[in-house]
């Protein structure tokens, strides 16, 4: 095949893509097959932003492609970036279409964790959560979701080593990119499946779904409540979902996987954190493989929810461990830039959307 055959035209993204499948794009290109490994190279180790940035390639075929509209990579553009106390940092990430979403890098000393968006918005209008405040526009794809994880990995200059969904959206609403994310950012960006934490508020048939494509990544059930009445409260979507049926299939994904699962417990003041509900929920757990992370909740501005005291943060915790029931606190950071857990907004992302198309 000569290499200057005319361009193929295609629509799909190279970032998210495996090595023999960039092998066969460039061929179908007019390029020898091994330029897909080197391909590969430049897109998730040297963070090719354009095919204009691969310089191994030949000049005048990068230029044939770049007229011809082929071959984008698929990265987004940082529209702002905030630093927390913490040294947490806060990306506004705009997408091709001129979406917005929020992704979250949180350093330590030996992680660098990522806090990854799977949608833009949220249909869950949960109602402690900022992002369920501003509705729902559509799924992130695949080589979006990838995308937040090597900006942070760039930004930072050291290697992401955990990735939580745990940023805009419900990933089992839109678990086919999520999943094709989770494979490639394992394969292809390596980082371990069990590194990776998928969250979901709990919806009937997915979590069974979901354990039946055998992934190693830790699931984390957003449970925030011990019985049904407060749980519907706290989640509207959890009126279609009776919490005896949630565990029920809970406790069929650790069959499943043999994977424990997480139950994260956002703890409100004098209304989710009294011992009697720290007695319900054990009651629920008991003889379950899983482990419970509390959560101080993160105030925003749209309810009048209020963070306990570590008091009563302490005390729930030892009424659970009184009851056997592994559990850890999990203070969120990035507070002050509104990083955390609950506080991204997706109504601002799209007013700043708008502002930057003008």
């Amino acid at each position: 095949m000569s290499h200057e055959s005319a361009p193929n035209a295609t629509a799909t993204p190279l970032l998210g893509q495996s090595p023999a499948e960039l092998a066969e794009w460039v061929t179908q290109q007019g390029q020898p097959a091994y330029r897909g490994k080197q391909l590969h190279n430049w897109i998730y180790d040297k963070g090719a932003r354009s095919l204009d940035d691969i310089t191994v390639f030949p000049k005048k075929w990068r230029e044939q492609m770049r007229s011809a509209g082929v071959g984008e990579i698929g990265r987004s553009t940082i529209v702002k970036r905030a630093v927390a106390r913490d040294d947490t940092v806060k990306y506004l990430l705009q997408m091709a279409d001129g979406q917005i979403v929020e992704t979250v890098g949180i350093p330590t000393e030996k992680r660098l964790t990522v806090c990854v968006s799977s949608q833009v918005g949220c249909p869950m209008a949960c109602d402690f959560c900022a992002t369920g405040k501003g509705g729902f526009t559509r799924n992130l794809a695949a080589h979006e979701i990838i995308d937040q994880v090597l900006t942070v990995q760039e930004d930072f200059e050291r290697r992401v080593s955990h990735i939580v969904f745990m940023g805009m959206g419900e990933p089992l609403l839109n678990t086919e990119n999520v999943v094709a994310a989770v494979r490639s950012l394992n394969q292809d960006v390596g980082i371990g499946q069990r590194n990776i934490t998928i969250s979901t508020v709990g919806l009937p048939g997915y979590i069974r779904r979901l354990g039946n494509l055998q992934l190693q990544a830790t699931l984390a059930v957003s449970l925030h409540a011990s019985n049904q009445p407060l749980r519907e409260r706290l989640i509207p979507s959890a009126a279609q979902y009776p919490i005896g049926e949630l565990f029920e299939e809970c406790r069929d994904y650790v069959k499943q996987t043999g994977r424990r699962i997480s139950f994260e417990y956002l703890l409100l003041a004098e209304l989710n954190d009294w011992p009697e509900h720290a007695d319900e929920l054990a009651q629920q757990l008991r003889g379950f493989q899983s482990h419970v992370n509390l959560i101080p909740y993160n105030p925003i501005v749209e309810v009048d929810y209020k963070r306990p005291d570590s008091q009563r943060v302490s005390g729930f915790k030892r009424a659970l461990e009184d009851q056997h029931i592994a559990v850890s606190v999990r203070y969120s950071r990035g507070l002050d830039v509104d990083a955390a857990c609950g506080q991204l907004r997706s109504s601002e992302l799209q007013r700043l959307a708008e502002t930057t198309a003008l």
